[in-house]
């Protein structure tokens, strides 16, 4: 059962009182938080970590590319990493993250993807909780709409929930997302090619020769940008902390709940060899968030060790719809 961060601390408190714990949690994993981060680990492998505090990017880059609240690294079920972050040719991409890109706010035009536009972003706000196998994290998209040097206004208040499990060999990350218009005005998101639902970046060692896309239609790299699929696969070599092919391929499926706004999606992927996938709700038609509205985007991130194939991954995303 999913619960709001609100009602899920009131909870957590029940029963942090009980005695003993009831058993919630999936078997073997577990959930540390520090100033910094949430990490959820299966015994000593790990399954991904989350950003409290802002990271800095490489130092050739611009200081505008530091964030916080994104998920690098995601692991594969051995513990290969299987997300990339600060690529040089988009220091703003962050392993797993999401952020709206084109929008319309009182005669401005924030975009909270592009940090280097300088005229918003997506932050960690300060508040978290977790359980054994989950948390969740508030957030906010902020609008710099009287310049970046000035105090930003709060647009969208979100509930981040994560939850992670280890089903029949597959790591099993499920992304709930709701956004909350707190302001007096709305939100418009006219249709653009990229932006909001969730975003994935691949290591950075995969390329056209050793990766590829497969999605729900069968479609592959090189003609499933702009199209709609329920699921996307993409496959590589994962890789070791410091960075280098662990020379064990890896997949990392995304789902997309049939209750989102516009499912099955339409999806951003990259033809160049390098991996990027972006869910975008609005790629064909625009939306808009009205003041006081809350809207949820669902996904679920299963990664395998080696090559899935689609049969095994259909197969998830019929679970995973009903």
């Amino acid at each position: 059962m999913k619960f709001p961060i609100a009602a899920f601390l009131v909870l957590s408190a029940c029963l942090a009182l009980a005695s003993p714990p009831p058993a919630i949690a999936a078997p073997g994993l577990q959930v540390k938080e520090t100033g910094e981060t949430i990490t959820i680990s299966r015994g000593a492998t790990p399954v991904l970590t989350y950003h409290k505090a802002e990271v800095d990017p490489p130092a050739e880059a611009d200081p505008i590319f530091r964030r916080s609240g994104f998920i690098h690294p995601l692991h594969a079920p051995s513990g290969g990493v299987v997300t990339g972050i600060h690529p040089d040719d988009h220091y703003h991409h962050l392993g797993l993250w999401h952020a709206w890109v084109k929008t319309e706010y009182d005669g401005h035009e924030p975009d909270f993807w592009n940090l280097k536009a300088r005229t918003g972003r997506v932050r960690f706000a300060g508040d978290s909780v977790h359980g054994d196998n989950d948390f969740g994290v508030r957030q906010e998209q902020v609008a710099y709409l009287d310049g970046p040097d000035a105090e930003p206004t709060l647009i969208l208040n979100e509930e981040l929930r994560v939850t992670a499990d280890f089903v029949d060999g597959a790591n099993v990350i499920d992304y709930e997302l709701e956004q909350t218009n707190v302001t007096e005005k709305p939100l418009v998101l006219p249709a653009y090619r990229y932006g909001g639902g969730i975003a994935y970046r691949a290591p950075l060692g995969w390329t056209k020769d050793n990766s590829d896309y497969l999605t729900s239609e069968g479609l592959d790299r090189t003609n499933s940008h702009a199209t709609r699929a329920r699921w996307v696969a993409m496959f590589g070599p994962a890789e070791n902390a410091d960075g280098e092919s662990a020379d064990q391929l890896a997949t990392v499926a995304i789902l997309c709940h049939p209750t989102n706004h516009d499912a099955p999606q339409r999806i951003r992927t990259w033809d160049n060899g390098k991996v990027f996938f972006n869910y975008v709700p609005v790629q064909e038609t625009g939306w808009k968030i009205a003041p006081g509205e809350t809207v949820t985007l669902r996904y679920r991130i299963i990664i395998f060790d080696g090559k899935a194939d689609d049969d095994a991954i259909e197969a998830r995303w019929k679970v995973y719809a009903e």
